[in-house]
């Protein structure tokens, strides 16, 4: 796989994203080559640093100038169209023009959306492309979609996340038969707006999905559904608050175990447990999701992801491209279209 790699995106660009993508590229194989896009003296800093404890592989590696970024705070449209140089906006050319398989960044999500819509496309008979995001839960990684791209929408959008959730489980995380949910404030199939009723009659019809109702959000962190779909403000919502939850109970435990010598003692013990529970809960080992319904493989990371995640992010990347994820979509929507 050649991959670009948006060397500028994220808190921790561009030292984390590139010291991710070298660790990959030496523990890979499958990585024929890795594209550093961004401003090239930050990156080559970077590398000269590296080479102190890590195989670069010049051979392997290619920077492609790119002399501005969009930022968190920008607007993605208005950046897009005013920021022709950005990084996420040439390293998607990358992968329009074939050079690259796959983009990977930790930038501004709203940016990578907004130049994977102009620079690789819609999947014909996809209304809206959407954010999956993978989050940990009691029962291991679920897909959350949408997460935050669209925040008004329709039955059809719906309807669509889920299938395109359902078809990303199965060819990218490998479940046989994965479950469908519809995030709402009820189990009960008359539970919800008239948006989400609608939705719930739809996809209890479906026969290329399994769906399994309504799914309330004490229900999220337990993992009851594979795939959980919803719209963008919702899902953003439900993400930022399992975050914050996370990062709330350890900070609780630690505090806790350091207010005695009793718990000093008792979190010693403790340790190797607190340890595998700060694993499951962390986002990084899941490394990132692509963009749900665009034309080509484009992989989202959490905009504070550091090396091990953009590590992460890549092989989701490699997965994508070799289960022929889009193509799959696109076979799907594409056959539906011309009906």
């Amino acid at each position: 796989m050649k991959l670009a790699l948006d060397a500028m995106g994220g808190d921790y660009a561009p030292q984390e994203i590139v010291l991710g993508g070298l660790d990959a590229l030496n523990q890979h194989d499958f990585l024929e080559k890795i594209y550093l896009v961004g401003k090239r003296d930050a990156i080559e800093a970077v590398l000269k640093e590296a080479e102190k404890d890590k195989k670069v592989d010049y051979s392997k590696l290619e920077i492609v100038e790119a002399s501005e970024v969009i930022e968190m705070a920008d607007h993605p449209a208005t950046a897009y169209r005013r920021k022709k140089d950005a990084s996420i906006t040439v390293a998607t050319r990358l992968v329009r023009e074939g050079t690259a398989d796959a983009v990977v960044s930790a930038g501004s999500t709203g940016g990578q959306m907004v130049a994977a819509l102009f620079g690789l496309g819609r999947i014909k008979g996809v209304s809206r492309p959407a954010i999956g995001c993978i989050i940990p839960t009691y029962e291991g990684g679920k897909l959350l979609v949408d997460s935050g791209a669209n925040t008004n929408v329709d039955e059809t959008n719906l309807v669509q996340f889920a299938q395109m959730g359902s078809v990303y489980m199965n060819c990218v995380m490998g479940l046989e038969n994965p479950r469908v949910g519809l995030i709402n404030n009820g189990s009960e199939e008359t539970k919800g707006s008239e948006l989400t009723q609608a939705v719930y009659q739809k996809l209890k019809e479906m026969d290329d999905i399994n769906f399994v109702g309504n799914i309330e959000g004490r229900d999220v962190p337990f993992g009851r559904a594979d795939v959980m779909a919803c719209d963008g403000f919702t899902g953003n919502v439900v993400l930022k608050t399992m975050e914050g939850t996370a990062k709330l109970i350890m900070d609780m435990l630690k505090e806790e175990i350091y207010a005695s010598t009793k718990g000093k003692i008792g979190g010693m013990l403790l340790k190797p447990s607190l340890s595998n529970l700060k694993k499951k809960m962390d986002y990084a080992e899941y490394g990132g999701a692509p963009l749900l319904g665009v034309n080509g493989v484009s992989v989202v990371c959490h905009g504070s992801s550091k090396a091990r995640a953009i590590f992460k992010a890549i092989e989701v990347a490699n997965t994508c491209c070799e289960s022929k994820f889009v193509e799959k979509l696109k076979g799907k929507y594409e056959q539906k279209s011309e009906q």
